[in-house]
């Protein structure tokens, strides 16, 4: 390979892209704070060393020549995607924090709250991402994430973030067309007759029909879905009844589209947690991000 070519002189290709973006070499000049004879110069070696001409000059000005042109478009693209990579992932890498959150968490808790996050803290470039169960802290690929479960995580720092609680839930036309058929779904005996929405597996039910006194119960009708916000979507549709989980699920009941059937509670021994690398937390801006969500969690709770 040529000498040139494998030392790829980056300042005179440097000159030569501001050249021919501004076809002009005093401007390029001024632009590089550099003398129109250090631009001449540099565009010259390049030619030479090349054995191709890139510009024809003119008595005025100068024009690009097929090569020219050609090296021109390549040569811009490249130092543009460079500028932007320095200044997105470089320049602007302290300021920018990355929080893994699942569906439900993230739609029904965080989502609402973004606008007051972005209002305190402008600063801070804040990208929300999916986040999948982890086991530790190998499987952790953002600054910091919201994870469901009982506190434990090798590697990770794990804060009490927010409790939640289970209780059955159903949309009016659920209730209306039990109703027809017989089944008062505000009655538990009732209830479990109708169609079951597991999230998961069957346990949670289990235990909320312990918490009522209801003992062993073997459903008629259930279904099992993984997927917290699917099992949502399942109750929305009039598909059967849930264990809604509060607060999140407080504004379907608030807005009419889902009823809360009881005021008995599952308080489940798991809960959301702000988990983190140990010492990132306490770098800033993680740091502000972190206590920006266990205010707004404590808020939730008052």
């Amino acid at each position: 390979m040529n000498a040139e070519l494998r030392r790829l002189p980056l300042t005179a290709l440097r000159t030569f892209e501001a050249a021919a973006r501004l076809l002009s070499f005093k401007d390029a000049a001024d632009e590089l704070c550099v003398s129109a004879t250090t631009v001449s110069n540099q565009i010259r070696h390049l030619e030479q060393s090349w054995q191709t001409k890139l510009f024809i000059r003119h008595t005025r000005a100068v024009s690009l020549t097929t090569q020219g042109c050609a090296l021109s478009q390549v040569v811009t693209r490249a130092f543009g995607e460079i500028r932007t990579e320095i200044q997105s992932n470089i320049l602007n890498a302290g300021t920018k924090v990355t929080l893994a959150v699942g569906p439900m968490f993230g739609s029904h808790w965080l989502i609402p709250r973004l606008a007051l996050f972005r209002a305190a803290h402008p600063e801070i470039d804040l990208v929300v991402t999916h986040g999948s169960r982890l086991v530790d802290s190998e499987e952790m690929r953002s600054d910091i994430m919201v994870d469901w479960g009982s506190g434990h995580w090798p590697g990770l720092k794990a804060h009490r973030l927010l409790d939640i609680v289970y209780a059955p839930v159903a949309s009016p036309d659920l209730i209306r067309r039990s109703k027809a058929i017989g089944l008062d779904l505000y009655k538990f005996t009732d209830l479990v007759q109708g169609p079951i929405l597991h999230q998961h597996d069957r346990l949670d039910w289990s235990d909320w029909c312990a918490v009522a006194g209801l003992g062993p119960v073997v459903f008629d009708s259930e279904t099992v879905i993984a997927d917290s916000s699917f099992v949502l979507q399942a109750a929305l549709d009039a598909q059967g009844i849930a264990l809604g989980i509060f607060p999140l699920m407080q504004g379907e009941i608030d807005d009419g589209r889902l009823v809360r059937l009881t005021d008995i509670d599952l308080a489940p021994q798991r809960s959301f947690y702000l988990l983190s690398r140990s010492g990132k937390a306490e770098t800033s801006p993680v740091c502000i991000v972190c206590d920006w969500l266990i205010q707004q969690a404590e808020m939730t709770l008052a």
